[in-house]
């Protein structure tokens, strides 16, 4: 039994989420596992390390399966599935890993990238991958908080599931906010993301941009533990899952490395 990882590109956009799901085939593991089902002859169930939800985007999911009769390589193999993939959905890498590699279980972080057009120009070309805010922001502003958010915490409040069990501490090592003409993208880096708490953290910095909330109202919203404190939800077609790192040493380096310089 071979155990394969796979890199994937997608564009979210037509797709109900990762996740398979008992109600539509329309979801992007469901296209996966029947098209790898065709090229190997076997049944196929793909492990995503990122359950994107409907309309997010990736760049950089990473899968695993286990495979008992293929005798090719990685690279045939990936050539073969991007043969029968539709034009939204590429495999962009192919590697063979230990048995007991799991791309979910053994990640030790993600980094995702939400894109906020900031202009008074429609985004044309960038519809489907920005979310388009016309407000003048206080970017420096914007910073401070984001500083706040960074380090262990326990991120209830950015939370979309009221009813969740588990643990919501989370850590996240670094929120870089790059500036560019007409675009303001926010790079997340982190151990681990709960429900919608990427798009709750953007709706909540951009809530400080606007004068909605201030700097200092991060630590109460942390400490309420309660999602009616935190900012809106961004729409899902801002956000793309940028990376997945299965060291902590490389995902603290990319971190600490993915500062941009941007104008105030």
């Amino acid at each position: 039994m071979r155990n394969f990882m796979l890199t994937l590109r997608y564009d979210g956009g037509r797709y109900n989420g990762w996740q398979k799901q008992g109600n539509t085939d329309n979801t992007i593991q469901e296209k996966l596992e029947r098209i790898c089902a065709e090229v190997t002859g076997e049944d196929v169930t793909a492990q995503g390390a990122g359950r994107t939800d409907r309309g997010v985007h990736a760049m950089g999911q990473c899968i695993s399966f286990h495979l008992a009769h293929w005798s090719d390589s990685p690279e045939a193999l990936q050539t073969a599935i991007n043969e029968k993939l539709p034009e939204d959905i590429a495999v962009t890498d192919a590697q063979e890993k230990e048995p007991r590699f799991h791309s979910r279980l053994n990640a030790k972080g993600k980094w995702y990238t939400y894109t906020v057009w900031h202009s008074k120009m429609p985004p044309v070309f960038w519809r489907k991958y920005a979310f388009w805010c016309q407000d003048a922001l206080r970017l420096k502003k914007m910073r401070e908080a984001a500083k706040c958010l960074e380090g262990t915490h326990d991120f209830r409040s950015f939370c979309a599931n009221r009813n969740m069990k588990k643990s919501t501490v989370r850590t996240i090592y670094a929120i870089h906010l790059e500036e560019t003409e007409q675009q303001l993208r926010f790079h997340f880096f982190g151990d681990g993301f709960l429900y919608h708490m990427i798009r709750i953290l953007v709706g909540t910095l951009i809530e400080v941009g606007e004068g909605k909330k201030e700097v200092a109202d991060i630590p109460q919203i942390l400490a309420a533990k309660n999602r009616q404190a935190a900012g809106f939800t961004a729409p899902a077609h801002g956000l793309c899952l940028r990376e997945v790192f299965y060291h902590t040493e490389l995902l603290q380096k990319k971190a600490k490395e993915a500062s941009y310089d941007s104008r105030e």
